[in-house]
């Protein structure tokens, strides 16, 4: 049903100021009028054949305003200033990390003391991965959530998060979480509540007494988890029903469709910024919204829900901004970011990019990476990337077939050709990864491990080849002296720091045996953390060659977020070169991504706008153009700026 706005509006202020009649909801009041067209066309898209919609409305609303009431005054006036300088996370300023706390330091107080090693690298953006109260057995990593409004005990508590967080303002550093949309544990209260027979909890879940639309949602539905976790619905025998669960039996899929799950999931995230919190990280954003005949996927709905979840927050707490969880093909990652559109995320992660560089690293040339990034929408003002080789997660080989024909492979041929490369089985290959999810029909397989131990550093190790170590390391400083020229955010995974190795003790654990994805997620070892001070050890060579290129990207205004980088094509397949600028600001970038000497002609700097006198940023010393060449070492980057 259409509204009157106005008349709605005047309601709706009236019925808040009767009930904050001693509370100042001026600033309140003034980001609602300015939204409220917005949020209004949205509420009635999902909730507008309600007979009851003006007062879900009001509740939502209400919601929103006790919100942002309890937000204390210092995050009001950060609220303040954000919104006068809008682009304040596009600055090359900003060097992310992603560490479990526990694998990290203990606990959140452990993890306090370490925020100088933090600073002393650079990093100021921390991801702390999944901290909410979670089931002991079953919990997916934290992505399954018993409660959103309480810290795992054995982390901490929300007192800690505070006090990081006021910590992280005064070192002007930004401090990330966590929140699943998608979907809560079964042990959640709605989900306990449910179970116990509460029907109004039954409706915040999707749940069918039998499996005649289970089947049909089947029909066109993926399997996420299919060696783990096959098919898309779990029988709950205590009620005698199927509940819709995407992912695992024990996460529970939330009912979008049911306004008082929306009205809920938009205080708990506004309630985690109310904390401190300055970017939140939307899990499984992909997946929130369920139709009939869809892979459900990606649906405009679940771009609308997101839409409507930053009105909210551009109402209540606008210092706060959205990172999207959404691993899908590059055209679709953009869309996350609103598309020019409509706000939804500011900030992404670059999964494609990241792929393109380990592809590169296995067959030595650029030329899928290449096809690719030609392919990959630009980004609409004001968002940005999130640049990284490895993450919590796997590695899966989603870049386009289009794109590998381009290059002169067979898509099959060339995906089994990476993932036996990085399982260390083809020939001459010192990776030492591991198969993920592997599917025996397809062979389609994803890739878990280290980097140090994708790019041959552990074999070196256990062999004692120097030659293999000097390698794997140069590899490694090459792969991140891309994400940190190339444009967005760049994220140095923890442990990677000090190369870290696979980490084999989840074999030991029954909760996480049967996930190999906790290979690439370290305890980490303080003792190898101290070797970065002594001279000529991996540690020192890895944590010190990051340092400098972290501090030098911090001094070069081209790698501002909101300038875009431009290919420069040159002829050689191994040498892969791109340029950013930013007014008279220039920086030709230039890798060699194989393990032999390369070179390039003098007219590459013609084509990229340079003179002949140029010098690398990273080394600081002028580059030898020599008899009309540039000679490049196995694995060397360069940043070249105009003498």
């Amino acid at each position: 049903m259409a509204m009157n706005n106005a008349k709605l509006l005047y309601q709706i202020i009236e019925r808040l100021s009767a009930r904050h009649a001693n509370e100042d909801l001026s600033i309140f009041l003034v980001r609602l009028g300015a939204n409220f067209s917005t949020l209004l066309g949205l509420y009635e898209r999902f909730y507008g054949q309600r007979k009851d919609i003006e007062e879900q409305l009001f509740e939502l609303v209400q919601g929103l305003a006790e919100m942002y009431l309890a937000r204390s005054p210092e995050l009001r006036q950060l609220d303040r200033q954000r919104e006068q300088n809008k682009n304040w996370h596009m600055s090359p300023n900003w060097v992310a990390t992603m560490l479990y706390v526990d694998r990290f330091s203990g606990d959140l107080k452990g993890f306090k003391d370490k925020i100088d090693y933090l600073e002393e690298i650079g990093i100021n953006y921390v991801h702390l991965m999944p901290l909410l109260k979670m089931p002991p057995k079953d919990n997916d990593g934290g992505y399954a959530v018993s409660d959103y409004r309480t810290v795992e005990p054995r982390f901490g508590s929300m007192d800690d998060i505070r006090d990081i967080a006021r910590t992280f303002r005064s070192k002007n550093m930004l401090l990330e979480l966590d929140l699943v949309l998608n979907h809560t544990a079964n042990d959640h209260e709605w989900a306990k509540k449910a179970l116990a027979g509460d029907k109004e909890c039954q409706d915040m879940y999707y749940m069918y007494d039998d499996r005649r639309i289970p089947d049909l949602f089947e029909q066109t539905l993926l399997e996420i988890f299919p060696a783990n976790a096959p098919g898309n619905f779990t029988w709950i025998e205590p009620i005698k029903k199927w509940v819709f669960t995407t992912f695992y039996n024990y996460q529970w899929d939330l009912n979008y469709t049911n306004p008082r799950v929306f009205t809920e999931m938009i205080k708990i995230l506004l309630n985690l910024g109310n904390q401190g919190v300055d970017i939140v990280r939307l899990d499984a954003v992909a997946f929130m919204w369920k139709r009939l005949g869809t892979q459900c996927q990606n649906l405009e709905e679940a771009h609308l829900l997101l839409q409507m979840f930053k009105v909210c927050t551009k109402i209540a707490a606008p210092g706060v901004i959205f990172k999207a969880e959404a691993i899908v093909q590059p055209n679709d990652i953009v869309k996350y970011l609103g598309g020019g559109i409509a706000d939804e995320c500011e900030i992404a992660y670059n999964a494609s990019f990241m792929v393109y560089l380990w592809d590169a690293m296995a067959t030595q040339t650029k030329l899928i990476m290449e096809n690719g990034l030609k392919n990959i929408p630009r980004l609409p003002g004001g968002t940005t990337w999130i640049n990284y080789i490895r993450c919590h997660d796997d590695i899966g080989l989603g870049y386009a077939d289009q794109d590998i024909f381009n290059a002169g492979f067979n898509p099959f041929d060339h995906r089994q050709f990476i993932i036996s490369y990085y399982v260390g089985e083809f020939e001459d290959s010192p990776a030492k990864g591991q198969r993920f999810m592997y599917n025996p029909k397809t062979k389609d397989a994803r890739i878990t491990g280290s980097s140090a131990a994708l790019l041959g550093l552990e074999a070196g190790v256990e062999e004692n080849n120097q030659q293999l170590i000097d390698t794997a390391i140069r590899k490694l400083l090459l792969m991140h002296g891309m994400i940190m020229s190339f444009g967005g955010i760049p994220l140095v995974y923890y442990g990677d720091e000090i190369a870290s190795l696979n980490d084999y003790s989840y074999l030991e654990d029954e909760a996480k045996s049967d996930d190999s994805r906790w290979l690439n997620r370290p305890v980490i070892d303080w003792d190898k953390v101290a070797r970065r001070n002594q001279s000529g050890t991996v540690e020192q060579r890895v944590f010190d060659g990051l340092k400098k290129m972290i501090a030098i990207r911090k001094t070069l205004p081209e790698f501002y977020s909101e300038n875009d980088y431009r290919l420069v094509e040159n002829h050689n397949p191994h040498v892969f070169t791109f340029v950013r600028q930013e007014g008279w600001h220039k920086a030709l970038v230039v890798g060699n991504l194989s393990g032999s000497l390369q070179t390039l002609p003098q007219n590459i700097l013609d084509h990229a706008g340079f003179g002949h006198f140029v010098y690398d940023a990273y080394e600081d010393r002028p580059v030898d153009i020599g008899a009309g060449e540039m000679v490049l070492e196995p694995y060397q980057f360069l940043w070249l700026k105009q003498r």
